[in-house]
């Protein structure tokens, strides 16, 4: 299909108007987020369902949906199938969604490994409900955004975790040399629907709405089969979840601008920044009192600590004790980064070695994509050499037996006494990777040329 062609069919996936023209998104071509917040005030619009399924809405909807791919739902429906159900159902969903009588389908539960051991559970929606969620969150995105703290920096449009921690830079800059280090224990499986629910309706007069959240909240999880209730929680992995967690943290925001704290949050890691250990402890401990007493949620005591922010990690980076503090790589950020290329020069993984440097080079690219911002570049250059020296080990390792050895490196420009004396080394692959003999035969222009970039470059 032509691009032309496919385009057309997406628009006449969703009705025009009476006029025959595209209705705006109410929010469109307004001012984006300022630093300022707006007072909380009930909405008096009660169309909020008609702006979700305006057709200028639908059409960002599916864009952002196609894009973002994902596995199917637990109905098999996949990306690429979406827009030709839409094109035949459209109208009777948009009739559902308009009487608020639109059930969504139980989520899919899916496990992935997190960063610092365990598992962390994920809710697959259906890819409908998913484009449902994206409508109702892009129409509540533009409401709700600009009222947002300041200090708020996850799953918002224009912020990044790169700006939290240079907010927490500042801070450190600014004297406050102590962090309360928060840490919400599962905080996506324990938001109280009724208190998020409640919390919406101060804002949203249209019962369509609160009463479609509520049915993505409850949908249920699917499991080996099984559909299980939920009666707490937001199950992560839908468009919905995101937008859902800053309503619920914005009330901890509130309180502790109403404090007078200074804090950088995103998503459900916050960390408040005093100038003693002794207003750390207090605060710390009304903090938790809070959270635990109005936002029935809980505070993980094992991961949570009142300690200097250089002793720990933030977003992925720690910062340095300078007087004008710097960010560094976490180490633990560090060990998984060695874990995952380890995992990518296997010498037994059984790929030809310019397969290896492609997979090691696709992964740098992601990671510099976010660690690239550290300041301290001796570390990416420590690990940018230790990664080339598991890819010689690798090679020499294929290589294996010292005839085709000895002639790979005389093929390289290896003279024939450097060669003789690699080849025939009882040493094993580790040690002869950091010889002579293999730097001149595997330079670092030589995995450059096969596309493997350099950590020094910030990206």
């Amino acid at each position: 299909m032509s691009g032309k062609r496919q385009n057309i069919q997406l628009v006449l996936a969703f009705p025009v108007d009476g006029r025959g023209e595209a209705p705006e998104v109410a929010g469109e071509g307004t001012e984006p987020h300022t630093a300022g917040r707006r007072d909380e005030s009930p909405a008096t619009d009660e169309q909020w369902m008609e702006r979700a399924c305006e057709r200028s809405n639908c059409k960002r909807a599916l864009a952002r949906v196609r894009g973002n791919r994902g596995s199917p739902g637990v109905d098999g429906m996949t990306v690429d199938e979406l827009p030709g159900h839409l094109r035949e159902h459209w109208p009777a969903i948009r009739e559902q969604l308009l009487s608020g009588t639109y059930r969504p389908q139980p989520v899919r539960r899916v496990y992935i490994p997190k960063p610092g051991g365990g598992r962390r559970k994920l809710g697959i929606p259906t890819v409908l409900d998913r484009f449902v969620q994206q409508l109702v969150a892009q129409v509540l995105q533009e409401h709700w955004d600009r009222t947002f703290s300041e200090h708020s920096y996850g799953f918002r449009p224009g912020r990044s975790a790169h700006q939290a921690v240079e907010a927490a830079q500042q801070q450190m800059a600014a004297g406050r040399r102590w962090v309360i280090d928060l840490d919400l224990e599962k905080f996506f499986d324990r938001v109280n629907h009724d208190r998020l629910v409640a919390r919406m309706a101060r804002r949203i007069s249209d019962k369509r709405m609160l009463k479609l959240v509520r049915a993505f909240l409850t949908a249920g999880v699917m499991e080996d089969g099984l559909v299980s209730p939920v009666d707490e929680g937001t199950p992560q992995g839908g468009p919905l979840s995101p937008l859902l967690s800053n309503i619920v943290l914005d009330e901890l925001d509130r309180e502790l601008e109403r404090r007078g704290l200074r804090f950088a949050r995103y998503a459900d890691d916050c960390n408040i920044y005093v100038s003693s250990r002794r207003a750390g402890e207090r605060v710390m401990e009304s903090v938790t009192r809070f959270i635990t007493g109005t936002l029935r949620l809980r505070v993980n005591q094992n991961k949570s600590a009142v300690a200097r922010p250089w002793e720990r990690k933030f977003l992925g980076f720690s910062l340095t004790a300078h007087r004008k503090p710097k960010r560094r790589i976490a180490p633990q950020a560090v060990q998984r980064f060695r874990r995952r290329v380890r995992e990518l020069t296997r010498r037994t993984r059984g790929v030809s070695h310019e397969r290896m440097v492609e997979d090691v080079a696709r992964y740098w690219r992601g990671w510099l994509g976010y660690f690239g911002k550290c300041e301290t570049p001796s570390v990416l250059a420590s690990l940018e050499k230790w990664t080339r020296r598991r890819l010689r080990s690798a090679i020499w390792k294929q290589w294996k037996r010292g005839r085709r050895r000895y002639a790979e490196l005389r093929r390289r420009g290896v003279n024939v006494q450097l060669a003789a004396k690699a080849a025939g080394s009882a040493h094993g692959p580790w040690r002869l990777a950091n010889s002579p003999a293999l730097a001149l035969a595997l330079p670092n222009a030589y995995f450059t040329a096969l596309g493997l970039p350099s950590l020094h470059v910030r990206t």
